[in-house]
Parts: C-alpha cells; sequence; structure tokens
C-alpha cells in the first residue's frame, strides 16, 4: 500500500519546487512474540516465560515505553530486571532525532539477546500508521500513535495461547496516561510501575527525577535567575549582546570559572564568572550564552583556593557564606572581562563518579553525592540503600538543577566497588576520563592477521629489503610498544645513512573496517601505572625480529646537513633491542666497537648538532617531573617510585624521531596541501607568562617572552647562585605556560607553526602502534610515494577535521587519565610509608594556602594556612609578589620548605594526600 504526500517549497533563488513524498505501508511486519500464530516470523524476540513480576500487574506482560520514559529513564531500561520490550518505531525516531547518547545506549540494549527489546516499525505498518491530523502537533501525533500501536498489540495478541499476557504503556506523562486510559489499555506512570516490581526494590534509586519532582524538593527560596529562552539567546549572540563559549570550571575554587569564547581565526576571549548567582547552574564544559558586566564590575582571576565542603545542614547559609569569600575575591587590581550565565545552550551532563556523603539526619532518603571531578558541584539524589553505598564508588547521573536548589538533582546509576580498591579506582579513573576501555569486540579481531603469519611475495613487491642493515632499537625499560629502530652506517663518499624505521601499521589495518574504526575511535594509547589500555592489538606481529617497517631515510655530511631525503616501506631485521641505559654503556664503553656500537656512536654524534642547531633556532627546552613506579609482582602495590633519569640515548632517539616528523610533514603537505593531517603547537598568550615573570623579578631576573628563541635565551641565562634547582624550577613554571599542541588539517587552518619546536610544520609519524593519528599519517606518505591506493575520507578535509577533534579530545583525556594514575598510586605509596618529612618549593602562591613541589616525589601538594571552623593565623597577601605573610613568615614563589606528607585516611570516604609544614614552623589551622 502506498500513501504520498504533496507540498510546495520556495527554493533559494525563488523559485517553487513541487515535492512528492511517498510512504509505503505494509502487512508482513512481524510483532516478534513467540506466543503469536498468525505472524509468519521465523525467529522471535518477546518472550512469555521471562516477563517481570509486578505487584500493579500479575499478568505476564510486555512493556511498551513512550519516548520521554526512554530519554529520561535509559538508566532503569539498562537493568537487567527490565526485559520484553517493545520499542516502537516512532519512539526510536524520536529519540534519535532529540539524544545522540540516548540513542546510541537504546540501540546497545536491543541488540543484546537476553534484553529481548524488540523493535517494531509501527510507522510502516497498515494497521498502526496515522495521518497527523488538522491542527494536531507532532508531539500529540506521535503519542497517538504510540497508543494506536499498543492497542493494535493488545488485540493481536489477545489470543487463547498468550493465557492473560498484557502490553502495558509506559509514561510519565499525565495527559497520554488519561487518553491511554479511555481507550481501553493498560497504562502505569513509570514510578510506580518501578515501585511495584518485587525482584529489585533497589531499581527505584535509579529513577530520573522530572522537572515537576526536582521542584517539589527543592527551597522556596529562589537562589539563581532564570535561563533566558534559546529565541532571545540566538537574536542576542546575533546582536552582539551575548557571547557564546565553553563553560570551564575551576578546579582550586568552586565559586568561579572561565568562558572561552572562539572570536575569528583562532582568538579567543576569556569571560570570568564569579559567584553562584553568575554561574547560574552551568557545569564544566557546558556551551553557555554569556552577558558581559559593566565594566566596573569586572574583577580579576581569584588567588584563593576554596573548595566547597559545607555540610548539607549548611545549604541554607549558602549567600551569606559566599558574599564572605566574595569579599576576598573582588579585591584583586588586575580586571578582566566579567560577565554571567544567562542561559545554557548545550549541556555536557554525563554519569559521574564519585561518593556519597551521608546525610545528618536520621532516617532521611536524600543525600549528597560528591563527583571525583572536582570541578563538577556536588549532587542531592535520593536513595534507600545509602548505609550500603557509603564505602562503595557509584555513578550517578544529573536530571535536572531547579533555580530553587544549591545543588543539581540526579538519580544512582550504578556501584562501581568497593572504595580504595585499585580495581575499583581504575574504572572509575577511565570511566571520569571517557577513555574506552571495553574488550574488543568478535568484528574488531576477525580483522587480525591470521597467525602463524609471515611476509609473502605480495608483501615484498612494494618493498625494499633492508633486513642487511644494522638496525637497533632504543627503548624505555619493559616497553612493549616497540614501533620503532634506528641505522646509521658510513657511505662511500663519507657521507652517512641515517634510517628511521617505523613499525607498518598502516599494512594490517586497512580503511574503513572494523578494527581501523575501533582504532580511530579510541585515538591513543593510554599509559596507566601497571596497566596500558591499548587502542589496537596486533599481537605478534609487532615484536618479531623480523618485520614491515615505512622507513625515512636521509643522507647527512658529518655537519648533520641533509643532501638527500627519501621514504620508502621495507623490510627490515633488528638487530638488537637495548634501553636507553643500554645504548648509553655501549656508547661510553671504548672497548666495544661491533656495529651495532658504532652505528650508535655516529647517530649520537649527529643528533648533538641536530639538538644544538634546534635550540639555536628557537626550539624550548622545558621541564616537568615524571616519576616511575616501581611495582610489587604479586600485590601491584607501589614499593618504591624514583623520577626519571635523561641519558644523551634519550635525546639521541628523540632528535631522530623530531626529524622524521618533520620530513613526513612537508612530504605529505606537499601532496595534499588540502587535507595533510598535521600537529601545531600555539604560541602562547602574553598574559600566560605573567607568573613566570613575577617568578623570575622576585629573584631579579627578566624574561623575554617576545618568541620562543627570546624565551630559550633568557631560561638559558637564568641562573641564581647558590640555587641550583631554580632553572629546572622556572623550566617547569614555563612548561605550565604552554598552550596545548594540537592536531588539524592543513586545508582548514593557515598557521602550522610548532612553537615548542621552533618548526614550520610537524606531523606525528613515528608511533602507530601508540596513535591513529600516526596511521593516517602513514597512509597519506604511502600515498605520496604511490606505495598504496588513496581513498573518498583520506582527501575530505571536512572528514580529516572531525578526525583531528576526535584525536584532541583523546589525547587530552589520555594525559588526565595517566596523571590521575600516578596520584592514585602515590596515595597507595604513602599509604604503605606512613609521615614522610621532605624538602620542597613553593611553586604557586594564593591568598589562603601556599602550593608545593617535592622534587624527590615529584608530587605537588596544597598547604591551607585558613580554616572554615577555627580562627586561622593572620594572613596577608601581595598579589605583585606574590607573596603571603602567615603572621610574621613571608612565603614566596620558589621558597624553599620542609613538609610532612601523609595520607589522610580520616574520611575513609576521600583519602588525599595531607602536607603539612614543618619548616619555617608556623601555625596553618587546617591542611
Amino acid at each position: 500500500m502506498l500513501k504520498s504526500k504533496t507540498f510546495v517549497k520556495k527554493t533559494r533563488s525563488g523559485g517553487v519546487m513541487k515535492i512528492v513524498r511517498e510512504h509505503y505501508l505494509r502487512d508482513d511486519i512481524w510483532c516478534g512474540s513467540e506466543i503469536c500464530t498468525e505472524c509468519k516470523q521465523e525467529s522471535t524476540v518477546l518472550q512469555k516465560d521471562s516477563c517481570i513480576e509486578s505487584d500493579l500487574c500479575s499478568s505476564p506482560h510486555y512493556l511498551v515505553p513512550d519516548t520521554n520514559v526512554v530519554l529520561h529513564q535509559i538508566d532503569v531500561l539498562e537493568d537487567p530486571l527490565i526485559r520484553n520490550v517493545i520499542i516502537l518505531q516512532t519512539v526510536l525516531q524520536e529519540v534519535r532525532h532529540r539524544s545522540a547518547p540516548v540513542y546510541k545506549r537504546l540501540k546497545d540494549i536491543i541488540h543484546e539477546k537476553e534484553k529481548h527489546f524488540y523493535t517494531f516499525t509501527n510507522e510502516h505498518h497498515r494497521d498502526t500508521f496515522i495521518e497527523r491530523e488538522p491542527g494536531e502537533s507532532a508531539n500529540d501525533r506521535n503519542d497517538r500513535a504510540i497508543r494506536v500501536a499498543v492497542k493494535w498489540y493488545s488485540h493481536h495478541l489477545d489470543t487463547a495461547e498468550s493465557d492473560g499476557l498484557k502490553v502495558v504503556l509506559i509514561t510519565n506523562d499525565q495527559g497520554n496516561k488519561e487518553k491511554a486510559e479511555e481507550s481501553g489499555l493498560l497504562v502505569y506512570k513509570c514510578e510506580d510501575y518501578i515501585k511495584s516490581l518485587l525482584a529489585n526494590p533497589e531499581l527505584v534509586d535509579r529513577l530520573a527525577l522530572t522537572n515537576d519532582e526536582t521542584k517539589d524538593i527543592s527551597s522556596s527560596k529562589v537562589l539563581f535567575p532564570e535561563h533566558l529562552p534559546l529565541s532571545r539567546i540566538q537574536m542576542g549572540i546575533k546582536g552582539g549582546t551575548f557571547l557564546q563559549g565553553t563553560f570551564r570550571a575551576s578546579r582550586d575554587n568552586y565559586l568561579e570559572a572561565t568562558v572561552f569564547v572562539q572570536g575569528e581565526g583562532e582568538e579567543t576571549t576569556e569571560v570570568i564568572l564569579q559567584g553562584l548567582h553568575n554561574l547560574n547552574r552551568a557545569i564544566h564544559q557546558d556551551v553557555v550564552a554569556v552577558q558581559l558586566l559593566p565594566r566596573e564590575e569586572w574583577v580579576a582571576p581569584s588567588s584563593v583556593v576554596l573548595l566547597d565542603e559545607r555540610e548539607a545542614k549548611d545549604e541554607d547559609d549558602t549567600e551569606e557564606e559566599e558574599k564572605e569569600k566574595m569579599k576576598i575575591i573582588a579585591d584583586d587590581a588586575a580586571r578582566k572581562p566579567t560577565g554571567k550565565v544567562v542561559a545554557i545552550i548545550k549541556r555536557n551532563w554525563r554519569p559521574f563518579c564519585g561518593m556519597l556523603n551521608s546525610s545528618l539526619i536520621k532516617e532521611s532518603t536524600r543525600h549528597l553525592f560528591t563527583p571525583a571531578d572536582r570541578r563538577v558541584p556536588r549532587i542531592r539524589i535520593e536513595t534507600r540503600q545509602a548505609a550500603a553505598l557509603l564505602s562503595q564508588r557509584i555513578m550517578v547521573a544529573i536530571d535536572g538543577w531547579p533555580r530553587h536548589s544549591r545543588y543539581p538533582h540526579g538519580h544512582f546509576v550504578r556501584s562501581l566497588g568497593a572504595a580504595g580498591d585499585k580495581e575499583t579506582e581504575t574504572e572509575v579513573l577511565l570511566l571520569e576520563h571517557d577513555v574506552p576501555h571495553q574488550d574488543f569486540s568478535q568484528a574488531v579481531l576477525s580483522f587480525l592477521p591470521k597467525m602463524p603469519w609471515s611476509i609473502t611475495p605480495e608483501d615484498m613487491a612494494v618493498r625494499e629489503d633492508l633486513r642487511a642493515l644494522t638496525v637497533c632499537s632504543v627503548d624505555p625499560p619493559g616497553c612493549t610498544d616497540i614501533d620503532d629502530a634506528l641505522h646509521c652506517k658510513t657511505l662511500e663518499n663519507g657521507n652517512f645513512e641515517v634510517g628511521v624505521h617505523i613499525a607498518d601499521v598502516s599494512h594490517f589495518i586497512r580503511p574503513g573496517n572494523a578494527l581501523d574504526l575501533e582504532a580511530a575511535n579510541r585515538g591513543t594509547t593510554v599509559y596507566l601505572c601497571g596497566r596500558n589500555v591499548i587502542k589496537v592489538i596486533l599481537i605478534l606481529i609487532l615484536f618479531l625480529h623480523t618485520r614491515l617497517a615505512f622507513s625515512s631515510i636521509w643522507e647527512m655530511d658529518d655537519k648533520a646537513n641533509i643532501v638527500k631525503t627519501r621514504f620508502t616501506k621495507s623490510v627490515i631485521n633488528s638487530k638488537a633491542s637495548l634501553t636507553y641505559a643500554e645504548a648509553q654503556l655501549r656508547i661510553d664503553d671504548t672497548n666495544m666497537n661491533d656495529d651495532i656500537t658504532n652505528s650508535l656512536r655516529g647517530l649520537n654524534k649527529l643528533a648533538k648538532i641536530l639538538k644544538r642547531r634546534r635550540i639555536e633556532k628557537g626550539a624550548l627546552t622545558l621541564s616537568s617531573l615524571e616519576v616511575r613506579f616501581h611495582i610489587d609482582s604479586e600485590t601491584h602495590d607501589p614499593i618504591d617510585l624514583q623520577t626519571k633519569e635523561l641519558m644523551e640515548t634519550n635525546s639521541m632517539v628523540e632528535e631522530f624521531m623530531l626529524l622524521a616528523n618533520i620530513s613526513v610533514a612537508q612530504k605529505i603537505y606537499d601532496e595534499f596541501s588540502e587535507c595533510a593531517l598535521l600537529r601545531k603547537h600555539p604560541a602562547p598568550p602574553p598574559s600566560n607568562y605573567d607568573i613566570l615573570n613575577k617568578a623570575a623579578q622576585s629573584k631579579g631576573l627578566a624574561i623575554h617572552t617576545d618568541s620562543a628563541k627570546a624565551l630559550a635565551d633568557s631560561l638559558d641565562m637564568a641562573k641564581v647562585d647558590g640555587f641550583p634547582y631554580f632553572n629546572t624550577l622556572l623550566r617547569i613554571l614555563a612548561t605550565r605556560c604552554m598552550m596545548q599542541a594540537v592536531y588539524f588539517c592543513s586545508g582548514m587552518d593557515s598557521n602550522f607553526h610548532h612553537y615548542g619546536l621552533a618548526s614550520p610544520i610537524y606531523t606525528h609519524f613515528t608511533s602507530p602502534i601508540r596513535r591513529y593519528s600516526d596511521i593516517m599519517v602513514h597512509r597519506m606518505l604511502a600515498v605520496s610515494i604511490g606505495a598504496d591506493c588513496t581513498y573518498p575520507d583520506l582527501t575530505d578535509k571536512h572528514k580529516q577535521s572531525a578526525l583531528c577533534n576526535n584525536l584532541n579530545y583523546r589525547h587530552k583525556m589520555s594525559q588526565y587519565a595517566q596523571r590521575a594514575s600516578v596520584a592514585f598510586h602515590t596515595q597507595l605509596f604513602f599509604k604503605s610509608r606512613g609521615i614522610v618529612n621532605e624538602e620542597g618549593f613553593i611553586l604557586f602562591v594564593r591568598k589562603n594556602a601556599i602550593i608545593v613541589l617535592i622534587p624527590k616525589f615529584g608530587l605537588e601538594g596544597t598547604v591551607f594556612f585558613d580554616n572554615k571552623d577555627k580562627t586561622g593565623p593572620k594572613l596577608v597577601f601581595d598579589e605583585e609578589g606574590p607573596s603571603l605573610m602567615v603572621e610574621q613568615h613571608i612565603f614566596k614563589i620558589f621558597d624553599k620548605v620542609k613538609v610532612t606528607i601523609s595520607l589522610d585516611d580520616s574520611n575513609v570516604q576521600h583519602q588525599k594526600i595531607r602536607m603539612s609544614l614543618v619548616e619555617p614552623e608556623v601555625k596553618p589551622a587546617l591542611v
């Protein structure tokens, strides 16, 4: 049966276009139930014997949720108890249009066979399709379509074989419920039905609150301004009254945030927000509309550390407390654009990991949940499992944030395990940083090469045989991702042939298959202490001595000038797999003169020249403290840690990897000027260097930041007699001033410069096992030299740009996850060590605290000098220094202090590293 609809549409040129839409209706769409005798279906999804037991409906029954139930109660639908559910096409289409994340989760549920979720295409069934009536809204038409489908199912399954099986409509819409009841349908409110389930009463905790319910449990006092409607916001942004940007909450001050507004080109404007009223219920990474305050109300970024640690009973005192705290914040001199949130354009709500704070009121079901991410506000939830959840890491989702509530309202999603357990904490870490870590599907694994694997004549057709070269790899100890190797040999003309050989991963991961898509999504390998979350698995082939490679080969003179460059796919035979230390011992041992050692010495000699030349051009040598944990092989607890030491061989490998990346970048840009995948490092804005300049000025030195070369020269000359660690501290601060390096598509940007490397062009080529970006670069290089064929997505600059956005996001999350892993293992280390006294240096000075760096442990900690419950010492803060006078002692940047480090486990729910001053002796009120 064919239905058609004809209408006319005005074109951009002013003409009129006739549109005819055809809609096919069928009578061979089956119901999916095993009890049906009418439908000619080969297999069924809906079962009778596994139906849910409910107090409201004692008969076996199937559930049909409407759109709002799916959108708001997806956590409930994911529970194993909820099964035999009919998802109508009407609902599926609405969900897809309104929420991509919920749609994906719903599709995942439908694919779980044990859940018995069946998709019924009611919009194409002859008996369930309905036309929209005159004057009927699209929403009302869809609600009616759902009721019609439920009624059809009820009659269709009303046979002797059904034995009383019912079809139940689940809704949260009172109007929809009343109309369903008028039509004789069996219908329940979602909350009522979930509360009636006998098998899992705790499922009630997973119910998301509706807007009406969040209003009911809020205070009567209005705490926040109303958000403006979207129509007004759009006009305001277009007219310049409002600015649109990304909301980024402060880690150190819960009353402050920054909105980054993208201007023309790469220019961004930072708008400061201070105070709960101006933050106006925005959450970290929301896209918001802000209105600038009058210039006389502009403030400076806060220098005070404020953590929201009030008890639930303090909620009514919020306004007075905030006013008192904002007095501290508003006295700063260097004012910046300041504004207030007037609307939320796009929410960034997701399930958050953290812990429950028990209510002080006995028998209360309302509790505060503290997220692991300090940038996210605490969330009010209702749960009847508080006693069991207090020692657990749990996930909570936000349902809404009414104007009358100090905190957003949410619901319990699931427990992750006991707090402090290594597996639980790792799971939390991965979830919080959105690191894909699920097992690889069979579809992905099916594209791995079949074992045993060997090189075939077809492989050799486009490759050079370089197995005779003295190739070796030099890597950190314990490294399993061995994807690069080097060689150096002397040519007859006295020049050197130097080669960087990279594992040819792109040979095994072909464009568009399941393995490729999975690798593109994961983006990068995440290295955690004691565990790698690998983006792709290539089993043994990457660790064989004889392997496929992609080689970048240069001819150089003895001054490291490049005479000739070529790229080739190759086959190599690694003659040795060395650690940095082993390679260094070979270079330094004058008694060793074998081919491998001589190759290493040649590489090291040329690398020193290359590094010196880079630095002369303005490349930066910065510093950051990295620690390596020694893990107990049985308990997997950290038993020791040490800061990483760098050798000449570290620099040797780095120089040739940089040279390969730069050479390949230029090659693929020459071939793909509009779609080359490159990497750039933007120059920091001058304001980023404020803290670096102040730190240098405190020691009577000047840092020039006009260019990378000026900065590099200033850092080289910055020395203080009797303070050998000063230069390292200054370089650590300089690192904090830098912008994030990012991937980009050459056709979507005009600024290619890499500030830190002082290179006009750069990319990533040398780590395809660890990074998907390198796989894409390999593909481009292969096409450039005629070793492979191109494909549409490779030359689509818009798709390349979208891929770069994902790679940048995954790279950033990977870094955050790795830091969090180090922080957790540091906690475990000090838990077994007890109290430790150690020297450190002040890295930052705040109005009420100092932040101390402990070089020995690569650890930063905050020492507070105020206390919300007690009278603390007198504090005098000087912004210009910056310095902080505590009683009679003045603290400045880079001052040496002695601190006591221990694990504060007074609150088993929120263990943290505790740091307190030993020298100089002052009386901090709270640490």
